[in-house]
């Protein structure tokens, strides 16, 4: 345990030593947000939805991410300008993730659930088919009213389905996507302090203060957003959730929801930039690793338990080490 001790003690040393090159920049600049307006509906609906676009890109190029937006300036086909815009994001395989992120209102007639653009609207059928063939991660965010049949058109592995609503009756305007916009920019979501805010974590401080304002205002709560990151469909509410994991006596823990979404940051902690792609592949797995063994510590004697800890972390503690050497000040 002494040389497990020193080397850990080595990764804490380590982790604040962690620096930007320009490799690193361009690495961080391949992540792209892409941002639909749909249609606003009222002037003061249009104002709030600009006010969250201006967040997301102004998140975004702290990020060094690449960023684009659908949906100001004159009415046109969005529809047909965003298939376009995704075509072009998802062609090329990356490690580096795809946001897609939906402002606006949304419908639900009993079988398709549909967001609301200027021109044709992008049904939950037509997304999926738009990101069918993506090579990438990709988080596809709907902020919208009766978003929530869009996980089961959209679910799949490798990517984040994020709604404004517990499901297609929640009908009213969607306050989420104001608080959403504003957590992901910021440090005041780091659940796990570890300098970065996570998309999870921007998920559940948004969900968070959306009940917090219906609590507040004396009202009922109209929308309940849903994460669904382990494909299988189901979808997530905030509240089973206890800083950054499913609380233990959550029933469904075959798939947990989480485990994705807990990776993503669209600003990136120094720390993180260092990495490189494959570090970075090679960072969550043994932290994979590192979930699947606190599961089953309760099944494990100290001894046992330690000993397995202890291959973990001293590989995550020499990766850490190497970006550190390979990127120094």
């Amino acid at each position: 345990m002494k040389f497990f001790v020193k080397r850990f003690r080595l990764f804490l040393v380590a982790m604040p030593l962690l620096s930007v090159t320009c490799c690193d920049m361009v690495r961080a600049a391949d992540q792209q947000v892409i941002v639909v307006i749909g249609a606003e509906g009222t002037s003061e609906y249009g104002q709030m939805f600009d006010q969250w676009a201006d967040q997301w890109e102004a998140a975004a190029t702290t990020g060094g991410a690449l960023f684009e937006i659908i949906g100001r300036g004159e009415g046109g086909d969005d529809l047909q300008q965003l298939q376009k815009k995704v075509a072009s994001s998802i062609g090329t395989p990356s490690t580096e993730p795809l946001w897609l992120v939906l402002i606006g209102h949304g419908t639900f007639d009993g079988r398709t659930p549909r967001f609301n653009l200027r021109g044709p609207d992008l049904s939950a059928g037509a997304a999926a088919e738009m990101l069918a063939s993506a090579e990438r991660p990709v988080a596809i965010i709907n902020c919208s009213s009766c978003s929530a049949p869009f996980i089961n058109a959209l679910s799949a592995p490798n990517r984040i389905v994020m709604t404004g609503t517990k499901d297609g009756g929640e009908i009213q305007f969607t306050r989420f996507g104001g608080f959403l916009a504003d957590a992901i920019g910021k440090l005041e979501a780091d659940i796990d302090r570890d300098g970065q805010t996570s998309l999870l974590e921007g998920w559940l401080f948004a969900a968070r203060r959306t009940e917090e304002f219906y609590k507040s205002d004396g009202r009922l709560a109209t929308e309940h957003s849903l994460l669904d990151d382990s494909g299988d469909g189901k979808g997530t509410r905030a509240e089973l959730f206890e800083g950054v994991r499913l609380k233990p006596n959550v029933k469904d823990q075959e798939t947990p929801d989480g485990k994705l979404s807990r990776r993503w940051h669209l600003i990136r902690s120094d720390a993180e930039r260092s990495l490189t792609a494959e570090q970075r592949t090679q960072r969550d797995q043994l932290e994979e690793t590192l979930e699947k063994l606190r599961e089953q510590k309760s099944e494990l004697l100290e001894p046992d338990y330690l000993r397995e800890l202890e291959k973990i972390l001293i590989p995550l503690a020499q990766l850490y080490e190497d970006a550190a050497t390979e990127n120094p000040k």
